[in-house]
């Protein structure tokens, strides 16, 4: 199930809310039983086999919490820790790497048969919260919970459940076990979930129709410019699809309750590809710094072990995104943007002009996403050809023109869209908010939400196309 859906909006929702605010506020853990049963169901609609399999890395997670807290002895704690650790990445390395890593031994020479095994929803979600919890609770940031419901609830939490943000215990625990619900915290999140749902419904759709027809054929076939429109659609897709799903999760727990934190912050803004980093997908690098980099040493151990930590991480960072060469690629070209930023040419880029900064970024982010959509290695080198005149691929075509005339009005919305432009209205507007400016503060996003709800209603009923590319992560 997804939240862009018929089924999610006028059925799965709203008996949600009518079930759950019907209980009063004092059984806490009623409303809590009522969230768990539902998130639950909410994940076996997408595959009820799959439900046993987070079902099993709860239990895991939990049994092992109850032993890694201070209270036992090292050893004990840290056989429990490794424990945690080696399953829920057994159980994540066996659904998502085991065709991959089949396939590479089996282009060495071998005939080693290929496991025939369907990718679970937002497994390396789940995977990451859970061990979240178990390790937050060995360093000592997290009270075990002698509870089974919560920890259940905490992992398999709806909103968040099958494309982040990740969400860390530490987080959320107060809040599971008590958390103000009221009206203007309601509103707030529906808001935030309206907006979430236009994201996605009238632009990450719409962007991700040029990208597909742009990135079908094979890289010879595409002129420069039909190239590299399709390169923007999907760089502006991939931040809309992604973004409205963290908006959409955000809005929705602040509707019940819970206060996630942010995981996008206007990333095509950034002047730097560190800068990049600190604004994109925020849950998944926080992630990697806090439980990855730091342990191995971070920049505490000298030049070159940072160095090596930062391979490690952003290996893992490519790995995590998919079981695929382009994606290792994907997360290493981004290793020595970073490398060549903190080491070599840092200095020198924080010297340029913010504009020339700026396209900078922009540039080296647009080829990474050609690495991370294209179908292999080969496909998107060729892309990458064509954007730059490879094999004498024209200038330009009359599809790119078509597409322009076609699709305009979204590309301009998309381009307004990832800018903070709504930041700079609402300072403009605070300046005045004792006069027109305030009644505008109070009642435009209201009203804005209103419209972009009834557009949304109608792409979603007369359209098809309508993928959550996380999902599949």
């Amino acid at each position: 199930m997804v939240f862009s859906s018929i089924g999610f909006l006028f059925f799965f929702l709203p008996l949600l809310l009518v079930i759950y605010f019907v209980i009063p506020r004092r059984f806490r853990e009623l409303r809590n039983f009522v969230l768990l049963g539902f998130s639950l169901f909410f994940y076996a609609y997408g595959g009820p086999r799959f439900l046993v399999l987070m079902l099993v890395s709860i239990i895991i997670n939990y049994s092992c919490g109850l032993f890694v807290s201070k209270e036992y002895p090292e050893k004990t704690r840290r056989f429990f820790l490794i424990t945690a650790v080696v399953l829920g990445l057994g159980l994540l390395g066996w659904f998502k790497y085991s065709g991959f890593f089949a396939e590479t031994i089996n282009a060495l020479g071998t005939s080693l048969p290929l496991p025939n095994v369907t990718l679970p929803i937002g497994i390396s979600f789940f995977t990451f919260q859970g061990l979240c919890y178990v390790i937050d609770v060995y360093r000592g940031e997290s009270e075990p919970m002698k509870n089974p419901l919560r920890i259940a609830l905490y992992i398999s939490l709806f909103p968040q459940l099958v494309a982040g943000p990740i969400v860390r215990y530490s987080t959320v625990s107060g809040q599971i076990a008590a958390r103000d619900e009221n009206l203007a915290r309601f509103s707030e999140g529906a808001l935030r979930f309206v907006f979430g749902l236009s994201k996605k419904m009238l632009l990450a759709n719409t962007l991700g129709l040029i990208a597909d027809k742009t990135f079908g054929p094979s890289g010879g076939a595409l002129s420069v410019s039909l190239a590299w429109l399709g390169a923007l659609a999907y760089s502006g897709q991939i931040y809309f699809d992604f973004s409205a799903y963290s908006d959409m999760a955000l809005g929705l727990g602040r509707m019940f309750g819970f206060e996630f934190l942010e995981n996008f912050n206007y990333p095509y803004i950034a002047r730097s590809i560190t800068d990049f980093w600190q604004r994109w997908h925020i849950s998944l690098t926080s992630w990697f710094r806090d439980y990855v980099y730091i342990p191995l040493g971070g920049n505490r151990s000298g030049k070159w072990r940072n160095i090596r930590n930062i391979v490690i991480v952003w290996l893992l960072t490519g790995f995590w995104h998919g079981a695929a060469w382009n994606f290792i690629f994907w997360g290493l070209w981004f290793c020595v943007l970073l490398l060549g930023e903190k080491f070599i040419w840092g200095k020198l880029l924080y010297r340029l002009p913010a504009v020339a900064r700026h396209l900078y970024t922009l540039l080296l982010v647009i080829m990474s996403w050609v690495l991370f959509r294209a179908d292999s290695l080969p496909a998107a080198f060729s892309y990458l050809g064509a954007m730059f005149g490879a094999r004498g691929a024209a200038l330009s075509d009359g599809q790119t023109l078509y597409m322009l005339k076609e699709y305009w009005p979204e590309l301009i919305f998309a381009v307004v869209a990832a800018l903070p432009v709504k930041n700079a209205v609402h300072s403009l507007l605070q300046k005045h908010e004792t006069g027109l400016g305030g009644q505008l503060l109070a009642w435009g996003p209201r009203l804005l939400g209103l419209v972009l709800l009834a557009c949304s209603y109608l792409k979603l009923v007369i359209g098809s196309f309508n993928p959550f590319i996380y999902f599949r992560f």
